[in-house]
């Protein structure tokens, strides 16, 4: 039988867990009775979307896991709109996108309840790459777009050899294919546009076609400050974005941010991951990947989050 200062334990045990569970939403793990006095806390995060940023999102979340067992994280791809589609139905904890998001995304989200926070990964110097024989090495923005638009479609109107050009880009659920879109051609792409599943995809087809010309994010075509085998990086308005300076510093026209959105102020495992991806050892990975460190102005962003 309990005691008077047994009932009185028992009661101050009993109103204890109901305060944790009030603040956090959950008992966590907590072992009152058996001795233990440390927090066993399992954790698991799923991360969808960008298929720009999926190789540097694995790599951190397997270097991340290393040192917390505790967390599982999943990432997978399949473009930015999916995986912000994703987070405004409550399927992720994280959406990655290469892109902004749209006011009418921002929109669908509030109507479900879903407050958007935004925190900047990396940078991206989004490259226009072709054939390694090709030997136009120069491009202006408005020459891109009128070859994306379908305007200029030989070679020899660049400068070039006597060669069809033949287009290769992203699907539309691709926040590549939207920042292109809006960037270079400020119009609709040529319907000659081969569209490709993905970054790879398009390195892999640019190389095996000398008449190609495509866009992928810096950490598929170059790797250490050099072009990968078979490429050739162009230089867009006279600035190239395999010198991470000209990305710095804005001087590289194609220069973006690469964007995670979560559902409300970051908290418990999902906010240590972030500050995970957002430390000096993220920020290394992230240039091991072939992108480059988040610019002050963006440094802002991420503060406004995390704090």
């Amino acid at each position: 039988m309990f005691n008077r200062k047994g009932i009185a334990l028992s009661l101050v045990l009993l109103l204890a867990v109901g305060v944790l569970f009030t603040v956090t939403g959950k008992v966590d793990a907590w072992w009152i009775f058996g001795g233990k006095d440390k927090k066993e806390e399992n954790a698991y995060i799923q991360i969808k979307g960008s298929d720009t940023i999926v190789n540097l999102a694995q790599t951190l979340a397997e270097k991340y896991m290393e040192e917390n067992p505790n967390v599982s994280i999943a990432v997978t791809g399949g473009g930015s709109g999916t995986g912000i589609k994703a987070l405004i139905n409550g399927e992720v904890d994280i959406a990655d996108a290469s892109r902004v998001m749209k006011d009418k995304e921002i929109q669908m989200a509030e109507d479900n309840g879903v407050e958007i926070y935004r925190v900047v990964l990396a940078m991206d110097g989004l490259s226009v790459v072709v054939n390694e024989d090709n030997p136009v090495k120069n491009l202006s923005m408005e020459d891109l777009g009128a070859i994306f638009r379908g305007e200029i479609t030989n070679w020899k109107e660049v400068g070039g050899s006597d060669t069809p050009i033949t287009l290769y880009g992203r699907q539309n659920s691709s926040g590549t294919f939207v920042y292109f879109r809006d960037a270079v051609l400020k119009g609709e792409y040529s319907d000659k546009m081969n569209r490709m599943n993905g970054n790879a995809q398009i390195v892999e087809a640019v190389k095996a076609d000398k008449g190609a010309i495509g866009y992928v994010g810096i950490g598929y075509a170059a790797k250490d400050g050099k072009e990968v085998a078979g490429l050739n990086v162009m230089n867009i308005n006279g600035s190239t974005p395999l010198d991470p300076k000209n990305v710095k510093n804005g001087s590289y026209p194609l220069a973006r941010p690469l964007n995670q959105y979560i559902n409300g102020k970051p908290a418990g495992a999902i906010l240590e991951f972030l500050k995970y991806e957002l430390s000096a050892k993220g920020e290394a990975l992230a240039i091991e990947e072939g992108f480059y460190p988040v610019t002050p102005e963006f440094q802002k962003v991420n503060k406004e989050t995390i704090n």
